[in-house]
C-alpha cells in the first residue's frame, strides 16, 4: 500500500482539515481535538459538497453544504441520513510526522 508523508502534525490546526490529491482522489485529512488524526474522501455522498469546509465536532464533520453528519473514524453517515465516505488510514510516528496510506493510487499533489 502506497504511504505517504504528508507533514508534521504541528501542521495541521485543531478541528481543521487540509486537502490532499491522490492521483484523481480527493481527501481531507483532519487533526481532532484530542491530537488525532483521521482522513476521509473530500466529498459529502449527499451533494458532493467539499467536507473540509465542515465543522468538526468531537470525532465527526458536518457537510457545509446541507449538515449531514459524517463520522471521521469510518466515513459513516449518521441518521437520519444515510451513507459513506471512504476513511484512510492516517499514523503520527515518534517525531510528529504524519503519514497518509491510500491503497491503490500512486502520486500525492498537496
Amino acid at each position: 500500500m502506497p504511504k505517504y508523508t504528508i507533514g508534521h502534525v504541528s501542521d495541521f490546526q485543531e478541528r481543521g482539515a487540509r486537502v490532499f490529491r491522490v492521483g484523481e482522489l480527493e481527501l481531507a485529512v483532519f487533526k481532532l481535538s484530542d491530537g488525532s488524526m483521521k482522513a476521509i474522501e473530500n466529498r459529502c455522498p449527499h451533494k458532493g459538497g467539499k467536507l473540509s469546509e465542515g465543522i468538526v465536532c468531537d470525532h465527526h464533520v458536518y457537510c457545509p453544504l446541507h449538515d449531514w453528519k459524517i463520522d471521521l473514524h469510518d466515513g459513516r453517515v449518521q441518521a437520519p441520513d444515510e451513507g459513506c465516505v471512504t476513511a484512510y488510514p492516517v499514523t503520527v510516528d515518534e517525531k510528529g510526522n504524519v503519514t497518509l496510506t491510500v491503497d491503490g493510487v500512486q502520486s500525492l499533489v498537496s
